[in-house]
């Protein structure tokens, strides 16, 4: 795709969700989908090498929980991948990002992108949110704590809200079929110290792709036993 083409397909895209991007920040796009499919031949980033859909389903998809990420927020992107939503999010926002991978092959790849973006106020860590979230300089220090398509919403829930601070809002971007994982995650989120704040449901721009944004409030703290060990979350559910 050339440059040109692509820039317009995302301006267009962002603009029916109410952002408007510039140029030179759409070039930025440009180039983080270049270096995106350069280093996917190497090490597996993603299955979705169109560009087309690398605009919709990564691009414009990281863009759709912007206005639930309050100004002057630390921001937690948890198992961030190769880089969603935390990078395209940093392009357009002032706020200070950490995006967290297990995969340190993926680490090496965010920390390129940050560098060739020049992108500031924004560091990469590597480590699994359960050790994370025992480190007592960050569990309760994050504003924001966000993940997209990590883990079902009652295990999710047990990797966000130990980071969270109080007042703070764990974003959990997910599918259209969410229904089922609402009601199982309701005890988790109440042992948790949450509350379940919004449930929103859309489709992206252009596509009859639907997605649903859940907004998760921490009104008090979590207990210290959570989270638990690496693996039991997945294993055993709250």
């Amino acid at each position: 795709m050339e440059e040109k083409e692509f820039l317009e397909d995302l301006i267009r895209k962002a603009s029916q969700l109410g952002i408007r991007l510039s140029e030179e920040k759409a070039h930025l796009y440009y180039q983080y989908m270049e270096l995106l499919l350069e280093w996917n031949e190497k090490i597996n980033l993603t299955a979705i090498t169109d560009p087309h859909e690398i605009i919709l389903k990564h691009f414009i998809d990281s863009l759709t929980a912007l206005p639930y990420i309050p100004e002057k927020s630390n921001v937690l992107d948890i198992g961030t991948g190769a880089g969603f939503p935390g990078i395209p999010l940093k392009i357009v926002n002032n706020n200070s990002y950490t995006l967290m991978d297990s995969l340190n092959k993926r680490i090496t790849f965010l920390q390129e992108v940050i560098k060739e973006l020049r992108l500031e106020d924004i560091e990469v860590v590597h480590a699994r949110a359960e050790d994370y979230a025992r480190n007592n300089e960050k569990r309760e220090k994050y504003q924001v704590v966000i993940a997209r398509a990590v883990a079902s919403l009652n295990i999710l829930v047990e990797y966000m809200l130990p980071m969270l601070q109080i007042g703070g809002v764990a974003i959990c971007m997910k599918g259209s079929q969410i229904e089922q994982e609402i009601v199982n995650a309701k005890k988790a989120i109440e042992i948790l110290g949450g509350k379940l704040e919004t449930v929103e449901q859309f489709k992206l721009p252009e596509s009859n792709i639907s997605r649903t944004i859940i907004v998760i409030k921490k009104i008090k703290n979590t207990p210290n036993i959570y989270p638990r060990k690496a693996g039991i979350p997945t294993k055993k559910p709250l």
